[in-house]
């Protein structure tokens, strides 16, 4: 058996499988930014990630996705491009159709957004979920198949629904701040090759003796 770890460079990490692959060498915008072994699984054409997943996003606003995510099929990220105005009679956006109707420009540039959408370190997405505008995923989160998520979501929180609320938190708020100490996702990847068990099927216990200096 090979002691090397993965290369996360690599595009379809998973030999004969091409529905999966790591996005960090695949996505070109310098307004998406993922960390090492992310990865999108998609029958269809997991290539396409970013103009199928990831809409409406003209900037300046950023998706920033941490390390170790595992986002499943159909998973959208609605950036803040998508907002309408909603102060007057109508929604519609006029000027984008052009004509004498793009003079007033004005009218759809500028809109409130809330910012950039953030993903933590160690997130899972499930299947054909959304997730809005200016949304932060906490480290360690579960999203649960379907989701629509408006809000902000707690470390190691468990969110399902539309919209998405919190179901149960992994781990006691104590083992929580024990975990993010740990941040075991930055560790040195011979030394997270080593400890790969721990990480993977440990108690916090476990994980804080494998932490490398100790």
């Amino acid at each position: 058996m090979s002691s090397v770890p993965p290369d996360p460079s690599t595009l379809h990490p998973v030999a004969g499988q091409p529905r999966v692959v790591l996005l960090k060498p695949l996505v070109t915008s310098p307004l998406i930014d993922v960390g090492d072994y992310s990865y999108y699984d998609d029958p269809d054409d997991a290539t396409a990630f970013e103009t199928r997943n990831v809409l409406y996003h003209y900037g300046p606003e950023r998706l920033v996705i941490g390390k170790f995510c595992a986002l499943g099929t159909g998973v959208r990220f609605i950036m803040n491009g998508a907002n309408h105005r909603m102060d007057g009679p109508s929604t519609f956006p006029f000027p984008i159709m052009g004509g004498s109707w793009a003079e007033h420009f004005d009218l759809v540039t500028g809109l409130a957004g809330r910012g950039d959408t953030v993903v933590g370190n160690d997130v899972w997405i499930g299947y054909g979920t959304m997730v809005m505008p200016g949304v932060r995923i906490g480290h360690g989160a579960i999203i649960a198949s379907g989701a629509v998520v408006v809000d902000d979501v707690p470390d190691y929180g468990i969110v399902g629904g539309n919209p998405a609320k919190l179901i149960r938190t992994r781990y006691a708020e104590a083992d929580i701040a024990r975990l993010l100490a740990l941040a075991w996702w930055n560790w040195p990847t011979d030394h997270l090759t080593r400890h790969l068990r721990t990480v993977m099927s440990g108690t916090v216990d476990d994980l804080e003796a494998a932490a490398p200096g100790r």
